[in-house]
C-alpha cells in the first residue's frame, strides 16, 4: 500500500444545518415551504427574528432583525413562536441520521456537529461521498425541508469554517494544501470566535484582512487577542491539530470535605454550590467551555455517589448551577461527609460555536463579575444563586494542580 500524501488528506466533517428553527417549521408545517418565514421567542414588534428561512433572507432579513422591521422589509413574512420541544426532538433523529453514516464526534450546538474522519475516510473522494450520502439521509429519513452546509478540513476549526463558505446545502473542502490561500477570501469577521468587539479591536491594531492575520507569528496573535486564544488560533488556521493539547486537560474540578455542622443535604447543597463557581471561574479564566458536569458525594460510612449530565456548550456559573441542583436531586438518603463537581468535555475558546440559546449580555456579565473579583477580591459580587455559599470553602493545595494565588 503506497504513502497517502498527508497534505491532501481531510480529517473532519463538519455538518451545520442551514436556518434550522425556520427549517423545522417548513417542514412541520407543509404551507410554509418555499415562503418567507421567521422564527420569533413571541409576536410582538419590539423582538427581534431568532431564525430566518431563506426565501426570508432574500428580502434582508436575518437572524436579529427587529421584528417591526421584518414586516416592512418582507410583507409577506410568517412570523412561527418558537418551540424548542420540536427543536431538540429534530436534533436527536438528525444525530442520529448522521450516525448511520460515520460516528459524530461532538454535538457543538443544536444545529452544528463534528465527525471525526480515520483511515481510508480522509481520502477526499470518500469524504465527499460521505457527505453527499449525509445530506440525502438527514432529508430521507428526517425531513425533505431539511438542508445542511458540510465542510471537510485538516482541523475541526476549518471544517466549520469550510461548512460556512457556501449556503445553503453547501460543500467546500480545505485541504492542508490548500492552505493558506483558501483563506485569503474571508473577513476576520467570518473567523468563529471573532465577534464585533473583537473585529474592532483588530482593526484598530490595523488588522483588517485574513492575510495580514495570516502573516503574524504566534506571539502576535496571542498579543492581539491579549489571550491564548490568539495562539491557538495561529495553530488552527494553518491546518494544526489541537487535539492533544486539550486532551492533557480533560476536566476541571474540585471537592471538599465538609464541616460537621454542613453535614446534611442543604449544607453540602450550600458547598457544592461555591465549588461550581470555583470551577467555572476557572473554565473561563482558562479559556475552555465544557459540554458536561458531574457532581460526586461521599457518604459517612457508606460508598460514595455520583450523576452527570452532558450540557451545551458552556461557561455559564448559572447553567452549571442549575444543571447540579437538577442532578442533585436524585441523591440518596444519608449523611452527606464530603462532595465535588467537574466540568468535563472541554473545548478551547477558539474550537466553540456560539449557539443561538446562548444569553450574550449573560455571557458578558459573567465576564465583568471575573473582572471585578480578579480587581477587588473574590466574592466582592456574586450571583444570588450563590449567596448563601459565599466564603465557605477555603483556599485547598491540591496534589494533581496549583492552584492559582487569586483563587479564592
Amino acid at each position: 500500500m503506497t504513502d497517502r500524501d498527508a497534505s491532501q488528506l481531510v480529517s473532519w466533517l463538519y455538518v451545520d444545518m442551514n436556518s434550522y428553527f425556520a427549517s423545522v417549521e417548513q417542514e412541520l408545517d407543509p404551507a410554509l415551504r418555499g415562503k418567507p418565514v421567521a422564527v420569533v421567542p413571541l409576536l410582538a414588534d419590539s423582538t427581534c427574528c431568532i431564525a430566518v428561512s431563506y426565501e426570508g433572507k432574500a428580502f434582508g432579513v436575518k437572524t436579529g432583525t427587529l421584528v417591526g422591521e421584518a414586516r416592512r422589509l418582507c410583507p409577506a413574512m410568517k412570523f412561527i413562536v418558537g418551540d424548542h420541544v420540536n427543536y431538540v426532538n429534530y436534533h436527536n433523529k438528525i444525530v442520529e441520521a448522521v450516525e448511520s453514516c460515520v460516528p459524530v464526534d461532538s454535538v457543538c450546538s443544536i444545529d452544528e456537529m463534528a465527525c471525526r474522519l480515520t483511515g481510508y475516510q480522509q481520502d477526499v473522494k470518500v469524504a465527499a461521498d460521505l457527505a453527499a450520502k449525509i445530506k440525502a439521509v438527514i432529508r430521507g429519513t428526517v425531513g425533505s425541508s431539511l438542508r445542511c452546509s458540510i465542510g471537510l478540513g485538516p482541523n475541526r476549526y476549518l471544517a466549520k469554517i469550510a461548512g460556512d463558505m457556501k449556503k445553503p446545502d453547501g460543500f467546500t473542502v480545505i485541504r492542508p494544501c490548500d492552505l493558506p490561500q483558501a483563506l485569503y477570501s474571508l473577513k476576520v469577521r467570518d473567523l468563529t470566535g471573532v465577534g464585533a468587539k473583537m473585529e474592532a479591536r483588530l482593526n484598530a491594531q490595523g488588522l483588517h484582512t485574513l492575510q495580514q492575520l495570516l502573516a503574524l507569528t504566534p506571539e502576535e496573535m496571542r498579543k492581539a487577542w491579549n489571550s491564548v486564544s490568539g495562539e491557538e488560533m495561529w495553530h488552527l488556521l494553518r491546518g494544526e491539530q489541537l487535539v492533544e493539547r486539550v486532551s492533557e486537560q480533560k476536566s476541571i474540578s474540585h471537592s471538599h470535605v465538609l464541616p460537621p455542622e454542613l453535614r446534611n443535604k442543604a449544607g453540602a447543597m450550600r458547598i457544592l454550590k461555591k465549588l461550581t463557581d470555583k470551577a467555572a471561574t476557572r473554565l473561563r479564566k482558562e479559556g475552555f467551555f465544557a459540554s458536561g458536569i458531574q457532581i460526586y458525594a461521599r457518604f459517612t460510612g457508606q460508598d460514595g455517589w455520583q450523576a452527570r449530565c452532558n450540557l451545551m456548550e458552556t461557561q455559564d456559573t448559572l447553567a452549571f448551577i442549575d444543571a447540579i441542583k437538577a442532578l442533585w436531586k436524585e441523591i440518596p438518603a444519608g449523611q452527606v461527609f464530603a462532595v465535588g463537581v467537574a466540568l468535563y468535555g472541554l473545548v478551547p475558546e477558539a474550537y466553540h460555536a456560539p449557539s443561538l440559546f446562548e444569553d450574550q449580555r449573560r455571557c458578558q456579565l459573567t465576564r465583568t463579575l471575573d473582572k471585578l473579583n480578579e480587581k477587588f477580591g473574590k466574592d466582592i459580587l456574586h450571583y444570588g444563586a450563590t449567596h448563601e455559599s459565599a466564603g465557605l470553602v477555603p483556599l485547598r493545595i491540591a496534589f494533581t494542580r496549583i492552584p492559582e494565588a487569586d483563587e479564592g
